[in-house]
């Protein structure tokens, strides 16, 4: 019988593994990155591993207790995670450089001391600097804040044992290194078994982890993919554009889930940075407007878009000018330029006013990315008062999802929308009829007055007078 070797040769770059020292790896080029590692015994279906044999279990006997979920302290924060911040999950956080994912950590753990014990790793900054941090904003319960500046795995595997945290924050995910694979963090090898190491811990203790990752140029988070998938919660930290005409002038970050297995990945978090950190929004639903006297300018509408469970008014705002060269485009990064195409298709072959011999430029107030259907009608309103000059009436809010056949199709929970735009001072809602079956209240019902367009033709005749 041939002998298994007790060692092979692994990259620290990107993982691959050969059974004899080469000095370039095959895989990724990387020169004199294999690294001699002791393999793992493999074990036979009938054969035994230490002094007990491992053993699967009825499902019906999993305690449904066993995956409670505390509060961080951040409303915002539990809304996105879907309640609160599951017991023994992985959360990966990411943004762009400066964003407040180092503040947003540092608040959560501050805010979530009363839950029990909290340890925050930094690898990116030494104790002091963490420490000034917290003073700037004023953070109570420090006392209750275990910090620790290093990013090597086994030292940090020692703390967990001794500590036994409620809360893990770790940043960042890049810094994380163990001697087995080399003494460079931030290889792709690192980060997925340092990681993997990490969840495994928190995952046998009635603990959470929180992990902050750097992006890249394209907005992703760096490193292998693979880490997304080994965490339970994917959140991206956005930024509004600053030029954007928000109401107040206010600096607002977004917090998106792109991954959640506890929760919806529809809710949105709305903070506002200022010199004590970041602040949550309670109430963003007049946030994205802008405050004009007298009419409106041409180009512009209101929209009636759903966040998660909560409605926002939001400003559409839309530009048509002569393409200058044979083929037109749409610039629209607020909304998905795929969309901005398929309405401005419907609103010509329908209504018969020219589009393909113009560039759209498409922009939402406020900075806030919008992906739900019902702004769609919005949309449309907005692009046909760009190219005819025409404004939209005054005070007048719109819902609505435009089909390929012109039809203004239903959207969910209209009656809120409705109420939310009146509570808003908006004397006029234009939106299709009410679908009972997604409507769940009882008085479903849309307020007298309110009219229902069945097409974009009778949409476009109530605003503008004209189809």
């Amino acid at each position: 019988m041939k002998k298994q070797k007790a060692f092979i040769y692994k990259c620290s770059a990107c993982g691959r593994e050969e059974p004899n020292w080469l000095g370039r790896c095959p895989e990724c080029g990387e020169w004199n990155t294999l690294i001699e590692t002791a393999t793992h015994p493999r074990v036979s279906p009938g054969g035994r591993r230490g002094d007990s044999l491992p053993q699967s279990f009825p499902l019906s006997a999993v305690d449904s207790q066993t995956g409670k979920r505390i509060s961080s302290g951040i409303e915002e924060l539990d809304r996105v995670l879907g309640g609160g911040v599951m017991k023994r999950s992985a959360i990966l956080i990411g943004g762009e450089p400066g964003i407040g994912k180092s503040t947003l950590l540092l608040q959560t753990a501050a805010a979530a001391g009363t839950s029990g014990r909290v340890l925050y790793i930094s690898a990116e900054e030494s104790a002091g600097q963490v420490r000034m941090r917290a003073d700037r904003l004023g953070l109570e319960g420090q006392e209750r804040i275990e910090i620790f500046c290093s990013g090597h795995l086994e030292d940090i595997q020692t703390i967990l044992e001794a500590v036994k945290p409620v809360f893990i924050m770790v940043d960042s995910a890049q810094t994380l290194y163990t001697a087995e694979l080399g003494l460079v963090p931030g290889t792709i090898n690192q980060m997925k078994y340092c990681a993997h190491e990490l969840i495994s811990w928190v995952k046998e203790h009635d603990s959470a982890l929180f992990l902050v990752a750097h992006v890249t140029k394209d907005g992703y988070i760096s490193g292998p993919k693979t880490l997304e998938h080994m965490v339970d919660t994917v959140l991206y930290f956005e930024q509004n554009d600053r030029a954007a005409g928000l109401s107040g002038g206010q600096d607002c970050r977004f917090l998106r889930a792109a991954k959640n297995r506890f929760g919806s990945v529809d809710e949105i978090g709305i903070f506002t940075m200022g010199e004590k950190g970041l602040a949550a929004v309670a109430d963003p639903s007049s946030l994205f407007l802008i405050q004009r006297d007298g009419p409106l300018p041409a180009g512009v509408s209101t929209a009636a878009v759903l966040e998660g469970s909560r409605t926002l008014l939001v400003e559409i705002q839309a530009l048509t000018v002569p393409a200058k060269g044979s083929i037109s485009r749409v610039f629209s990064d607020r909304i998905d330029s795929a969309r901005v195409s398929r309405v401005a298709a419907s609103i010509e072959k329908h209504l018969g006013l020219r589009l393909s011999d113009q560039d759209l430029y498409i922009n939402v107030a406020g900075g806030i990315r919008i992906t739900e259907v019902g702004v769609e009608l919005a949309l449309a309103a907005a692009i046909y008062s760009a190219r005819t000059g025409i404004p939209v009436p005054v005070k007048t809010a719109i819902a609505g999802e435009l089909s390929l056949a012109g039809e203004v199709r239903p959207v969910r929970r209209l009656v809120n929308r409705i109420r939310t735009s009146r509570n808003l001072g908006f004397d006029h809602f234009l939106g299709p009829r009410t679908d009972p079956s997604t409507e769940s209240a009882p008085d479903s019902a849309p307020e007298p007055g309110q009219p229902a367009v069945k097409d974009i033709k009778s949409a476009i005749k109530i605003l503008f007078g004209q189809a």
